[in-house]
């Protein structure tokens, strides 16, 4: 069975079904950049343009709906990030970025949709603007290659495409002629039409976490030992996980410590406490190069780095395990824990949440019903 964001396509009645469709006909752009006028306007007219493609008109069914939601999704957080400077310049700092932790919050909690689906979507959302100012950033090659293992570049630059011809400008030939740049150089870098394959995961994982990484060098594997850390929300089956793990190594759980000293989760000042505990009790394994399994949430990017550098310092190999029940389940779960954490907590995280990517470990499963 297809998946599809809703049946009725009517820009009226999106509005009524969706808040945040609603939303964008209150949002203003640059007249320099749009002068088409709101989100809203421009959002019609992208879709519009997707739909005219051939290439989009040649794509099965569900690629279609995918990119259909992309497109409707794409400046959902322009409505946050929108702001007006001294001289009356309209710009939306950041939207992307949000806009893809909204779309996936809205296709998790209110659309039930197919991980898969559901985070290549995210993806289209979180790079939509990439194929248009790729060649502008500081590592072009990078930045590429990092998009292409979350999304289908094809796909992405039909995103942009769209992007690009749904808008009134001055500038529309200047960023059609990037887009056909973006087409060249992402050819050239061997990652158009599939993610480019690296030697080993050791050789992918230091290109995309070492400053000065280069992408066809091979290190040598000299681990001491494997961290296995694991990813999710709070009640998503983590414990469930490792009672089922078939390795008899040790555990280290930021829940135990907090427990054994009677520490709230909620409570800021001395989680940082327990944090460091766990890190004491990491580090000592580490230096006998003992397996071990790291048990906590590390649901955003930032939180999983700081960690992974950590181990990866002392030659550890990492293996990223993330976690994650349907909405609905994920909800009965923490209500029937034995220490269940309110709703407005649970909302908190999931507005927070990053799903790791392939980038971050030496590997990385997906464990999602």
């Amino acid at each position: 069975m297809e998946w599809k964001l809703t049946t009725d396509t009517d820009w009226l009645k999106l509005e009524k079904q969706f808040s945040w469709v609603e939303a964008m006909r209150n949002v203003p752009q640059d007249p320099i950049h749009h002068a088409e006028g709101n989100v809203a306007i421009h959002t019609q007219l992208v879709i519009e343009q997707l739909q005219q493609s051939n290439t989009y008109r040649g794509l099965s069914r569900q690629r279609q709906e995918l990119l259909w939601a992309a497109a409707l999704l794409h400046d959902v957080e322009k409505r946050s990030t929108t702001v007006v400077d001294g001289q009356g310049r309209i710009s939306s700092p950041s939207h992307a970025r949000k806009g893809a932790q909204t779309a996936r919050e809205i296709l998790f909690r209110d659309v039930e949709t197919p991980f898969s689906l559901r985070e290549e979507i995210v993806g289209l959302v979180r790079f939509h603007g990439l194929p248009l100012w790729l060649m502008e950033k500081v590592d072009p090659m990078r930045s590429a290659l990092e998009a292409s293992l979350r999304v289908n570049m094809i796909e992405l630059k039909l995103l942009a495409e769209a992007d690009a011809r749904g808008r009134i400008c001055q500038d529309q030939g200047a960023l059609l002629d990037a887009l056909e740049l973006f087409e060249l150089y992402v050819k050239e870098i061997d990652c158009w039409e599939s993610p480019r394959s690296f030697s080993t995961p050791n050789a992918q994982f230091t290109y995309f976490n070492s400053e000065d990484g280069y992408v066809d060098y091979i290190p040598f594997d000299n681990f001491r030992s494997t961290v296995i850390m694991l990813s999710g929300l709070p009640g998503m089956g983590k414990d469930h996980y490792i009672a089922n793990h078939n390795k008899d190594i040790p555990v280290i759980s930021l829940d135990d410590i907090r427990r054994k000293y009677r520490i709230e989760p909620i409570d800021r000042k001395r989680n940082g406490w327990v944090v460091q505990q766990a890190k004491e009790q990491a580090k000592i394994y580490l230096r006998q190069g003992q397996d071990f399994i790291w048990n906590a949430t590390n649901i955003t990017t930032l939180m999983r780095k700081q960690l992974i550098d950590l181990f990866v310092s002392y030659q550890a190999y990492v293996e990223l395990v993330y976690i994650e029940k349907p909405y609905r389940q994920w909800r009965v779960q923490n209500r029937d824990r034995a220490h269940p954490l309110p709703d407005t907590v649970l909302d908190k995280m999931l507005h927070n949440l990053e799903v790791p990517q392939p980038m971050e470990a030496h590997e990385l499963h997906y464990i999602v019903e």
